[in-house]
Parts: C-alpha cells; sequence; structure tokens
C-alpha cells in the first residue's frame, strides 16, 4: 500500500503534487518523494519521513516545471531504507521515473532477465526499480528519438506481458509527459482528473479520488484494468487498453481499511459501502444473538467508526466514543516491524472510563490482522470497569498473506491463520467475537457497482487471482517480509542515507 501521483500543469506543479501527497499520507508513512520536470532536467527529492518532514521550503523552491510525479511509501517489498525511497529514476532512454503502488509477485526472475538479457543493474531491493527498468527497456526496444503515445503504449503492453501480481504505476518522461497504467486485474486502484485554468486544461493521475479533490481537479473516471493513459507536456490526452485479457478484480481490503472514506474507488463511494458493513453487522448480531445484552458500541478509530454508528443505529444501541486518539501518531497497521506496533498502541489510544464502567461494550474495528492492537485495547476496556467485552470486525477473518501490496506477508503473523472465530476471541481476550461475512462484505461493496463482479479477496479466502501464488512463493515472502527482518532493519544503524535530494 503505497500513494502515488502525477500532475501535468501549465504552470509549476510542486504545491500541486505536495497537497496531493499530503492527502495520499495515509497510504505510507515511511517515506516521501516528488520528480518534478523543466524542459529537459528532472529535479528529485526523496526521504525517509512524513510529506511535510521530507519537503520543506528550501526544497520545493528547487522543485521546478509543469510536470511530475509523487509517492509516498510504506515498506512492503524491500526494506525500510531510504535508498528504498521513491520515484526511481534511469537516464536512459529519454530519462524516465517512475513511481508504483503494488507488488510485483515474478521480481526474482525479472531481476535475472534484467542482468542477464537486458544488461540493466538494478542498485535496490525494490520491485519498483525493477519495473522501471523493464519500462525503460521496452522503450528502448522501439529506437525512436521522439516517441508517439502509440509507441509508449506499445511498450507498455511489453511490461504487462512480463510482470505479474498487482501495481498502479506513474512515470514522467522527459520532455514527453506523463504515462500511468494499472495491472490487467485491476487489483490497485488509480483515478484520473482535470481542472480548467486560465491557462488552459491541466491534469491529476492518483491512487485515490481525494488526492484530486483539494487541489480543485474533477473526477473523469477510473484508469480501467490494463489500461494506460499517457498525457503530452503540452496537455493532450491519449488512452489504450494495453493487456490481453483484462478483468476487474479489485482488492476488497481497500474499502475496509485503505482508502480514506471520501474517496470513490472503481465508482464505489467508500464512505457508503462502510455504512453498509454496519448494516451487514448489526444484522449478523440480530442472526445470532437476538436477545443481545449490549449497552453501548464504540468504535476503535478512525477507520471503524462510519460502520460503528450504523451498527449501534440499526440495533437501536447507543453509540459512544470511548477512545481519544492522539492524533500524532501513525496509523499502527503500517508501522514496519511488531516492536513499533506493540509501542504505539498505548500512546495512540486513550480510553474514557465513564463510557466503559459497569456496562456490556462492543468495540468494533474494521479488521483484525495481527490482534495485537486488538488485545490491549480489549484490556483497556476492561480496565476501565467493562462488565463485558465484545469484538466485531467489519470485515472477515484475515487468514492468509497478501502477495498484491499490503504488509500482510506472513500466515503465521496473522491471528486468525489456523484458528476458529471463537478462539480469536479467547486470544484477544474478547467475550465475543464477532466477524463480518466474506458475501455480505463484498455485497456491501457491490451495492455501489454492480459491474463489479468479483474481487481479490485472498486476504480472507486464500484465492489469488493472478494464479501464479503457490506455497513455494508464499514461504519465501515470509522469511524476507515478516516483522523480524523488519525489526531487523529498523535497528539504529540500518538507514545510511539521510539525505537523497538531487538536482539531474
Amino acid at each position: 500500500m503505497c500513494g502515488i501521483v502525477g500532475v501535468v500543469a501549465k504552470s509549476n506543479v510542486n504545491q500541486t503534487i505536495f497537497d496531493a501527497l499530503t492527502v495520499l499520507q495515509h497510504r505510507g508513512q515511511d517515506a516521501a518523494g516528488m520528480v518534478t520536470c523543466e524542459a529537459d532536467r528532472f529535479f528529485l527529492r526523496k526521504d525517509n519521513g512524513l510529506v511535510n518532514e521530507v519537503f520543506r521550503t528550501r526544497h520545493m523552491k528547487r522543485q521546478l516545471g509543469n510536470m511530475g510525479i509523487g509517492h509516498v511509501r510504506y515498506p512492503t517489498a524491500g526494506s525500510s531504507s531510504s535508498a528504498e525511497a521513491q520515484p526511481f529514476y534511469v537516464n536512459s532512454p529519454y530519462g524516465i521515473a517512475l513511481a508504483h503502488n503494488g507488488n510485483l509477485t515474478n521480481t526474482p526472475d525479472l531481476r535475472e532477465q534484467m542482468r542477464k538479457e537486458n544488461l540493466r543493474h538494478i542498485n535496490t531491493t525494490s520491485d519498483s526499480e525493477v519495473l522501471l527498468n523493464i519500462l525503460a527497456h521496452e522503450l528502448q526496444q522501439i529506437g525512436k528519438l521522439k516517441p508517439t503515445h502509440e509507441d509508449i503504449f506499445a511498450a507498455v503492453k511489453a511490461v504487462h506481458t512480463r510482470i505479474t501480481g498487482g501495481y498502479a504505476v506513474v512515470a514522467v518522461i522527459t520532455g514527453y509527459g506523463i504515462v500511468a497504467f494499472r495491472d490487467p486485474h485491476g487489483i490497485r486502484p488509480l483515478v484520473y482528473g482535470k481542472r480548467e485554468t486560465d491557462k488552459g486544461t491541466e491534469y491529476m493521475v492518483a491512487s485515490e479520488s481525494v488526492a484530486l479533490d483539494i487541489p480543485g481537479y474533477t473526477l473523469v473516471r477510473d484508469i480501467a484494468p490494463g489500461e494506460a493513459i499517457f498525457i503530452s507536456q503540452d496537455g493532450d490526452v491519449h488512452t489504450c487498453q494495453c493487456a490481453e485479457n483484462p478483468k476487474l478484480t479489485p482488492c476488497l481490503f481497500e474499502h475496509v481499511y485503505l482508502a480514506r472514506p471520501d474517496s470513490i474507488i472503481d465508482e464505489v463511494n467508500v464512505y457508503k459501502a462502510r455504512m453498509r458493513m454496519g448494516v451487514k453487522l448489526a444484522e449478523k448480531v440480530m442472526r445470532e444473538r437476538p436477545d443481545h445484552d449490549i449497552d453501548v458500541i464504540i468504535p476503535i478509530p478512525d477507520t471503524s467508526r462510519t460502520s460503528a454508528l450504523e451498527m449501534a443505529h440499526h440495533l437501536d444501541v447507543k453509540f459512544r466514543e470511548g477512545f481519544i486518539k492522539n492524533r500524532y501518531i501513525g496509523r499502527t497497521f503500517i508501522m514496519p516491524g511488531q516492536t513499533q506496533r506493540k509501542k504505539s498502541v498505548r500512546s495512540k489510544l486513550n480510553p474514557i472510563e465513564l463510557e466503559f464502567k459497569d456496562k456490556v461494550v462492543m468495540l468494533v474495528d474494521d479488521s483484525i490482522v495481527r490482534g495485537t492492537t486488538s488485545k490491549q485495547i480489549v484490556q483497556m476496556a476492561r480496565e476501565m470497569g467493562a462488565k463485558k467485552v465484545y469484538f466485531a470486525s467489519a470485515a472477515p477473518a484475515v487468514r492468509y498473506p497478501n502477495v498484491y501490496g499490503i504488509d500482510m506477508p506472513s500466515a503465521t503473523e496473522l491471528i486468525a491463520h489456523g484458528r476458529t472465530d471463537d478462539e480469536v476471541g479467547e486470544e484477544i481476550g474478547a467475550d465475543w467475537m464477532l466477524y463480518q461475512d466474506l458475501d455480505d462484505l463484498k455485497d456491501c461493496v457491490k451495492a455501489g457497482n454492480d459491474s463489479v463482479t468479483s474481487f481479490d479477496a485472498s486476504v480472507f479466502d486464500g484465492q489469488y487471482v493472478t494464479g501464479d501464488i503457490d506455497e513455494a512463493y508464499l514461504n519465501r515472502i515470509d522469511a524476507e517480509r515478516n516483522d523480524d527482518a523488519k525489526d531487523g532493519e529498523n535497528k539504529p544503524g540500518s538507514n545510511e542515507n539521510a539525505d537523497l535530494h538531487a538536482t539531474i
């Protein structure tokens, strides 16, 4: 899960990209980066940290040009070192910078192809750098001094035939424009919009529609699975279907947790989808315990608030804010390592005793992944005097690794893996554990767009839509990307490159 943005405008785009990245900050808090282009020069700034930490006034003054791309990152493939921060850059052909959201599932084979067949050096462990070099190689094969949009689309078609996984990509080509494309399954989201100015029409592509809203762009539509869009430096727009057999199977977890509620993804309003999740949870309560004794429903801020409110409304139970969130603590789920997650929970949430004391409390969260946070929150509720603590998840049990760009690589770190719902409840200390049914969750999203008929729901059902995932692959990524590996990477001294600002 990362956030990407690309802008072609009639004046400097540095502030627009900065604003968009700030809005997409929820998609990655590990690193941020920006490349802008003026004439035949790139201007790059990237580093570890939040957007407003990476880009200071002195950096923004150097980011010249009327087109550029940006990225916010959290590590899935690769390490959390600032050397892995995006965008990445190659100087041949033309000069290309690229940012990527997702994860390639055939990266080891691609690395070998790059080294042995394409004679290209990959400097980091990031699959995004591999992807950039593949795109660069395919553009080089065209062999033109001035490529047309047809040439660029031909290169994207070749890229699709070589890579597998979930990916949304934005790249800027020096002096030509921006190209963006989405994987043939549409797993990772990508939209584009435009705005009218006195100087002409300006365009933006981004991971979520909310990134378009703040700078005043109007959503045009989602990029279709397998589709590419090219926006020339002069503002001409071209689109092309570049995959042979595209099929929309978007990531279901985007609607549960990853996306902002004010976004629209694949024509589905995320906020309304989460409202429907709360209704479905209420219906399940009434099926399983029509004589329930719930006194109060309390959300675990922030993502679950919408579902919890609807759940309370349909059960005719009080809704209360029982936890106060420290706004200066990042999203626990996307912190790179279990040690950091454990430390952050108590400093992130503080309970209000009067909302718990002598009450039967139903806590509602968007999902339960590792269970560490949930266990501590249940314990907080008991310490505040709750008579009973129930726990509801707006998502089904997360039992399988994610391989398409979400940090769930190890089945052994998922609390629901190998456990029943009741056993999960016992593990986190809840008196009753209530999970959303998978079919109900799918219905909640499909209700917003009936043309979406299937999903990547692999974290819930273990079915991987790209068809190339086997036990050996899962074992390999478990060893490479589990929390023990990340905790080792985050030890003092592991981040050697403090400032990667460059003018290219």
